[in-house]
Protein backbone atom coordinates (compact mmCIF):
# COMPACT_ATOMS: atom_id res chain seq x y z
CA UNK A 1 0.00 0.00 0.00
CA UNK A 2 1.02 3.69 -0.90
CA UNK A 3 1.71 6.28 2.20
CA UNK A 4 -1.17 8.36 2.77
CA UNK A 5 0.15 12.28 1.57
CA UNK A 6 -0.45 14.55 3.55
CA UNK A 7 -2.48 17.17 3.48
CA UNK A 8 -1.50 20.35 1.35
CA UNK A 9 -0.89 23.15 3.21
CA UNK A 10 -3.14 26.70 2.85
CA UNK A 11 -1.47 29.51 1.22
CA UNK A 12 -3.83 32.67 1.08
CA UNK A 13 -3.12 35.17 -2.47
CA UNK A 14 -4.05 38.26 -1.96
CA UNK A 15 -3.93 40.18 -5.42
CA UNK A 16 -4.94 43.21 -7.47
CA UNK A 17 -4.16 45.97 -9.83
CA UNK A 18 -2.58 48.53 -8.54
CA UNK A 19 -4.29 50.98 -5.77
CA UNK A 20 -7.26 48.83 -5.62
CA UNK A 21 -6.93 48.29 -1.77
CA UNK A 22 -4.97 45.44 -1.36
CA UNK A 23 -2.84 46.57 1.45
CA UNK A 24 -5.97 47.49 3.24
CA UNK A 25 -7.45 44.36 2.94
CA UNK A 26 -4.22 42.72 3.96
CA UNK A 27 -4.10 44.63 7.43
CA UNK A 28 -7.29 43.93 8.66
CA UNK A 29 -6.93 40.65 7.82
CA UNK A 30 -3.94 40.42 10.06
CA UNK A 31 -5.65 42.21 12.48
CA UNK A 32 -8.40 39.37 12.49
CA UNK A 33 -6.45 36.03 12.11
CA UNK A 34 -3.16 34.29 12.42
CA UNK A 35 -0.91 35.37 9.55
CA UNK A 36 2.14 35.98 8.09
CA UNK A 37 2.32 38.62 5.33
CA UNK A 38 4.37 37.97 2.44
CA UNK A 39 4.83 40.57 -0.18
CA UNK A 40 4.74 39.96 -3.90
CA UNK A 41 5.41 43.62 -5.39
CA UNK A 42 8.60 43.29 -7.88
CA UNK A 43 9.70 47.21 -6.74
CA UNK A 44 8.98 46.68 -3.07
CA UNK A 45 11.85 44.16 -2.37
CA UNK A 46 14.31 47.37 -3.33
CA UNK A 47 15.74 49.73 -1.03
CA UNK A 48 15.45 53.20 -0.97
CA UNK A 49 12.17 52.46 -3.50
CA UNK A 50 9.57 53.54 -0.53
CA UNK A 51 7.20 56.30 -2.23
CA UNK A 52 7.18 55.19 -5.84
CA UNK A 53 6.32 51.69 -4.64
CA UNK A 54 3.59 52.25 -2.37
CA UNK A 55 5.48 50.87 0.25
CA UNK A 56 3.75 51.11 3.86
CA UNK A 57 5.26 53.87 6.17
CA UNK A 58 8.22 52.54 8.42
CA UNK A 59 5.82 52.08 11.69
CA UNK A 60 3.06 49.83 9.82
CA UNK A 61 5.68 47.91 8.51
CA UNK A 62 7.22 47.27 11.96
CA UNK A 63 3.65 46.67 13.38
CA UNK A 64 2.37 44.19 10.25
CA UNK A 65 5.58 43.18 9.00
CA UNK A 66 6.18 41.68 5.61
CA UNK A 67 8.27 39.07 4.28
CA UNK A 68 10.28 40.07 0.67
CA UNK A 69 10.34 43.84 0.98
CA UNK A 70 13.70 45.35 1.00
CA UNK A 71 15.48 42.24 0.80
CA UNK A 72 17.91 44.07 -2.46
CA UNK A 73 19.51 46.99 -3.74
CA UNK A 74 18.56 48.52 -6.70
CA UNK A 75 21.18 47.82 -8.50
CA UNK A 76 20.92 44.36 -7.93
CA UNK A 77 18.63 41.75 -10.14
CA UNK A 78 15.58 40.08 -8.75
CA UNK A 79 14.22 37.41 -10.72
CA UNK A 80 10.89 35.10 -10.55
CA UNK A 81 13.75 32.63 -9.72
CA UNK A 82 14.70 34.47 -6.86
CA UNK A 83 10.94 34.78 -5.89
CA UNK A 84 9.96 31.41 -5.83
CA UNK A 85 12.53 30.75 -3.73
CA UNK A 86 12.35 33.21 -1.22
CA UNK A 87 8.91 33.45 -1.09
CA UNK A 88 9.01 29.83 -0.68
CA UNK A 89 11.34 29.48 2.68
CA UNK A 90 8.78 32.68 3.64
CA UNK A 91 5.85 29.93 3.79
CA UNK A 92 7.57 27.26 5.43
CA UNK A 93 8.38 30.09 8.33
CA UNK A 94 4.84 30.98 8.14
CA UNK A 95 3.91 27.19 8.56
CA UNK A 96 6.93 26.52 11.33
CA UNK A 97 5.26 29.01 13.72
CA UNK A 98 1.34 28.30 12.88
CA UNK A 99 0.66 30.98 10.43
CA UNK A 100 -1.00 31.01 7.61
CA UNK A 101 0.99 32.29 4.56
CA UNK A 102 -0.80 35.57 3.27
CA UNK A 103 1.18 36.75 0.09
CA UNK A 104 0.06 40.24 -1.13
CA UNK A 105 0.17 42.28 -3.89
CA UNK A 106 0.19 42.35 -7.98
CA UNK A 107 3.33 41.00 -9.04
CA UNK A 108 1.71 38.24 -11.18
CA UNK A 109 4.05 36.21 -12.72
CA UNK A 110 5.87 35.68 -9.57
CA UNK A 111 2.44 34.03 -8.26
CA UNK A 112 1.92 31.73 -11.21
CA UNK A 113 5.51 30.92 -11.15
CA UNK A 114 5.38 29.70 -7.31
CA UNK A 115 1.62 28.10 -8.26
CA UNK A 116 3.08 25.86 -11.37
CA UNK A 117 6.68 25.94 -11.12
CA UNK A 118 9.35 27.41 -13.40
CA UNK A 119 9.15 26.41 -16.75
CA UNK A 120 11.92 24.63 -18.10
CA UNK A 121 13.51 27.39 -21.23
CA UNK A 122 15.78 27.02 -23.58
CA UNK A 123 19.17 29.03 -22.46
CA UNK A 124 20.07 32.20 -23.71
CA UNK A 125 20.89 32.79 -26.86
CA UNK A 126 23.93 35.87 -27.51
CA UNK A 127 23.59 36.09 -31.02
CA UNK A 128 19.59 36.57 -31.20
CA UNK A 129 20.23 38.95 -28.41
CA UNK A 130 22.91 40.91 -30.48
CA UNK A 131 20.55 40.95 -33.08
CA UNK A 132 17.59 41.94 -30.91
CA UNK A 133 19.69 44.36 -29.09
CA UNK A 134 20.63 46.37 -32.49
CA UNK A 135 17.02 46.03 -33.90
CA UNK A 136 15.66 48.06 -30.16
CA UNK A 137 18.64 50.54 -30.87
CA UNK A 138 17.41 51.42 -34.55
CA UNK A 139 13.60 50.78 -34.04
CA UNK A 140 12.98 51.36 -30.22
CA UNK A 141 11.78 48.53 -27.80
CA UNK A 142 7.89 49.37 -28.74
CA UNK A 143 8.54 48.18 -32.45
CA UNK A 144 9.77 44.77 -30.40
CA UNK A 145 7.22 44.62 -28.42
CA UNK A 146 4.71 45.15 -31.78
CA UNK A 147 6.73 42.54 -33.39
CA UNK A 148 6.10 40.14 -30.60
CA UNK A 149 2.60 40.90 -30.68
CA UNK A 150 2.31 39.39 -33.87
CA UNK A 151 4.40 36.25 -32.66
CA UNK A 152 3.46 35.76 -29.15
CA UNK A 153 0.00 37.59 -28.33
CA UNK A 154 -0.58 36.46 -25.04
CA UNK A 155 3.23 36.96 -23.85
CA UNK A 156 3.28 40.35 -25.67
CA UNK A 157 -0.01 41.30 -23.54
CA UNK A 158 1.60 41.59 -20.36
CA UNK A 159 4.04 43.30 -20.86
CA UNK A 160 5.19 47.22 -21.52
CA UNK A 161 6.04 48.64 -24.68
CA UNK A 162 9.42 49.42 -22.46
CA UNK A 163 10.01 46.03 -20.89
CA UNK A 164 13.66 45.28 -22.70
CA UNK A 165 14.33 42.70 -20.35
CA UNK A 166 10.81 40.56 -21.18
CA UNK A 167 10.57 41.40 -24.61
CA UNK A 168 13.77 40.22 -25.20
CA UNK A 169 13.38 37.32 -23.77
CA UNK A 170 10.02 36.59 -24.95
CA UNK A 171 11.33 37.15 -28.77
CA UNK A 172 14.40 35.26 -28.34
CA UNK A 173 12.66 31.88 -26.91
CA UNK A 174 10.50 32.22 -29.89
CA UNK A 175 13.36 33.00 -32.72
CA UNK A 176 15.00 30.03 -31.04
CA UNK A 177 12.57 27.68 -30.82
CA UNK A 178 9.69 28.19 -33.37
CA UNK A 179 7.25 28.34 -30.37
CA UNK A 180 5.71 31.10 -28.60
CA UNK A 181 6.80 31.68 -24.75
CA UNK A 182 3.45 31.44 -23.54
CA UNK A 183 2.72 28.01 -25.16
CA UNK A 184 5.92 26.76 -23.59
CA UNK A 185 5.43 27.65 -19.83
CA UNK A 186 2.02 26.84 -20.47
CA UNK A 187 2.54 23.29 -21.33
CA UNK A 188 5.65 22.99 -19.04
CA UNK A 189 4.60 23.62 -15.78
CA UNK A 190 4.27 21.83 -12.98
CA UNK A 191 1.38 22.42 -10.04
CA UNK A 192 3.23 22.22 -6.64
CA UNK A 193 2.03 19.56 -4.61
CA UNK A 194 2.81 21.13 -1.02
CA UNK A 195 0.35 23.51 -1.54
CA UNK A 196 -3.33 24.60 -1.84
CA UNK A 197 -3.97 28.36 -2.95
CA UNK A 198 -6.57 30.46 -2.29
CA UNK A 199 -6.72 32.96 -4.90
CA UNK A 200 -8.61 36.46 -4.07
CA UNK A 201 -8.37 39.51 -6.30
CA UNK A 202 -9.60 42.83 -4.86
CA UNK A 203 -10.48 45.26 -7.81
CA UNK A 204 -13.34 47.82 -7.92
CA UNK A 205 -16.18 46.90 -10.06
CA UNK A 206 -15.97 50.09 -11.49
CA UNK A 207 -12.95 50.78 -13.78
CA UNK A 208 -13.36 54.65 -12.79
CA UNK A 209 -13.07 54.64 -9.53
CA UNK A 210 -9.58 52.73 -10.07
CA UNK A 211 -8.70 55.55 -12.26
CA UNK A 212 -9.45 57.63 -10.20
CA UNK A 213 -7.55 56.09 -7.01
CA UNK A 214 -4.63 55.82 -8.82
CA UNK A 215 -4.41 59.38 -10.37
CA UNK A 216 -4.56 60.18 -6.89
CA UNK A 217 -1.95 57.85 -5.78
CA UNK A 218 0.71 59.18 -7.69
CA UNK A 219 -0.69 63.24 -7.21
CA UNK A 220 0.28 62.23 -3.54
CA UNK A 221 3.61 60.11 -4.14
CA UNK A 222 4.76 63.42 -6.24
CA UNK A 223 3.84 65.79 -3.19
CA UNK A 224 5.49 62.85 -0.62
CA UNK A 225 8.87 63.46 -1.99
CA UNK A 226 9.02 60.96 -5.26
CA UNK A 227 11.31 63.04 -7.29
CA UNK A 228 13.94 63.52 -4.95
CA UNK A 229 13.49 59.89 -4.01
CA UNK A 230 14.83 59.38 -7.98
CA UNK A 231 17.20 62.03 -7.67
CA UNK A 232 19.29 60.31 -4.41
CA UNK A 233 18.76 56.63 -6.07
CA UNK A 234 20.45 58.76 -9.50
CA UNK A 235 23.04 59.46 -6.70
CA UNK A 236 24.31 55.38 -6.52
CA UNK A 237 27.31 55.01 -8.94
CA UNK A 238 26.44 51.15 -9.81
CA UNK A 239 22.83 51.80 -10.66
CA UNK A 240 21.56 52.86 -14.20
CA UNK A 241 18.23 53.70 -16.10
CA UNK A 242 18.32 50.10 -17.70
CA UNK A 243 18.56 48.28 -14.16
CA UNK A 244 15.39 46.64 -13.80
CA UNK A 245 14.38 48.79 -10.34
CA UNK A 246 14.11 51.53 -12.76
CA UNK A 247 12.27 50.55 -15.58
CA UNK A 248 9.21 50.52 -12.29
CA UNK A 249 6.38 52.41 -13.44
CA UNK A 250 6.94 56.06 -11.88
CA UNK A 251 10.98 55.57 -11.24
CA UNK A 252 11.13 54.97 -15.26
CA UNK A 253 9.52 58.34 -15.90
CA UNK A 254 11.00 60.71 -13.48
CA UNK A 255 14.38 58.99 -14.29
CA UNK A 256 13.50 60.75 -18.24
CA UNK A 257 12.42 63.80 -16.65
CA UNK A 258 15.45 64.51 -14.52
CA UNK A 259 17.05 63.44 -18.05
CA UNK A 260 15.78 66.15 -19.79
CA UNK A 261 13.95 63.18 -22.21
CA UNK A 262 10.25 64.45 -20.04
CA UNK A 263 8.90 67.84 -19.00
CA UNK A 264 8.09 68.10 -15.78
CA UNK A 265 4.20 69.63 -16.87
CA UNK A 266 4.08 66.00 -18.59
CA UNK A 267 5.40 64.00 -15.76
CA UNK A 268 2.16 63.03 -13.50
CA UNK A 269 0.17 62.75 -16.95
CA UNK A 270 2.96 60.00 -17.88
CA UNK A 271 2.77 58.18 -14.48
CA UNK A 272 -0.89 58.01 -14.50
CA UNK A 273 -0.91 56.52 -17.87
CA UNK A 274 1.93 53.74 -17.09
CA UNK A 275 0.09 52.89 -14.08
CA UNK A 276 -3.25 52.81 -15.80
CA UNK A 277 -1.34 50.52 -18.49
CA UNK A 278 -0.04 48.26 -15.47
CA UNK A 279 -3.24 47.69 -14.02
CA UNK A 280 -5.05 46.84 -17.48
CA UNK A 281 -1.97 44.03 -17.61
CA UNK A 282 -2.38 42.83 -13.99
CA UNK A 283 -6.55 42.92 -14.33
CA UNK A 284 -4.95 40.44 -17.50
CA UNK A 285 -3.15 38.29 -15.57
CA UNK A 286 -6.20 38.33 -13.40
CA UNK A 287 -8.88 36.72 -15.21
CA UNK A 288 -6.59 34.07 -16.95
CA UNK A 289 -5.72 32.51 -13.56
CA UNK A 290 -8.06 29.85 -12.55
CA UNK A 291 -10.27 29.48 -9.53
CA UNK A 292 -10.02 33.09 -8.72
CA UNK A 293 -12.49 34.84 -6.26
CA UNK A 294 -13.18 38.29 -7.17
CA UNK A 295 -13.67 41.00 -4.32
CA UNK A 296 -14.94 44.44 -4.68
CA UNK A 297 -12.22 46.90 -4.30
CA UNK A 298 -11.97 49.10 -0.92
CA UNK A 299 -11.28 52.66 -0.55
CA UNK A 300 -7.55 53.21 0.79
CA UNK A 301 -4.17 51.40 1.50
CA UNK A 302 -4.09 52.54 5.33
CA UNK A 303 -5.42 51.36 8.72
CA UNK A 304 -7.98 53.57 9.06
CA UNK A 305 -10.59 52.43 7.14
CA UNK A 306 -14.07 51.44 8.82
CA UNK A 307 -14.61 47.39 8.47
CA UNK A 308 -16.58 46.62 5.02
CA UNK A 309 -18.45 44.30 3.97
CA UNK A 310 -15.53 43.29 1.58
CA UNK A 311 -12.71 42.88 4.40
CA UNK A 312 -15.43 40.65 6.41
CA UNK A 313 -15.61 38.83 3.26
CA UNK A 314 -12.13 38.26 2.99
CA UNK A 315 -11.31 37.20 6.47
CA UNK A 316 -14.40 34.68 6.81
CA UNK A 317 -13.23 32.95 3.37
CA UNK A 318 -9.79 32.78 4.43
CA UNK A 319 -11.05 31.34 8.15
CA UNK A 320 -12.50 28.94 6.54
CA UNK A 321 -10.16 27.52 4.02
CA UNK A 322 -7.34 27.73 6.33
CA UNK A 323 -8.86 25.76 9.44
CA UNK A 324 -10.32 23.46 7.55
CA UNK A 325 -9.36 20.09 4.98
CA UNK A 326 -10.15 20.82 1.16
CA UNK A 327 -13.62 18.73 0.39
CA UNK A 328 -12.59 19.19 -3.43
CA UNK A 329 -9.27 19.50 -5.09
CA UNK A 330 -8.15 23.20 -4.93
CA UNK A 331 -5.40 24.74 -7.12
Amino acid sequence: MSTPQPPRQPVICLLGPTAAGKTAAALALADSLPISLISVDSAQVYRGMDIGSAKLEPELLEQYPHALIDIRDPEQQYSVADFCRDASQAIAQARATGRTPVLVGGSMMYVQALMQGLAKLPAARPEIRAELELQAEQQGWPALHARLARLDPAAAARLEPTDAQRIERALEVYLATGKPLSDQINNDLQVSRNWRFLLLAISPEDRTLLHSRIAQRVKVMLTQGLISEVEQLRLRPGLQADHSSMRSVGYRQVWSMLEGRLSTTALADEIIFATRQLAKRQLTWLRQMPGMVWVNGVSSKTKGDVMTYEYEFIINRVDIFASKPPLLAVY
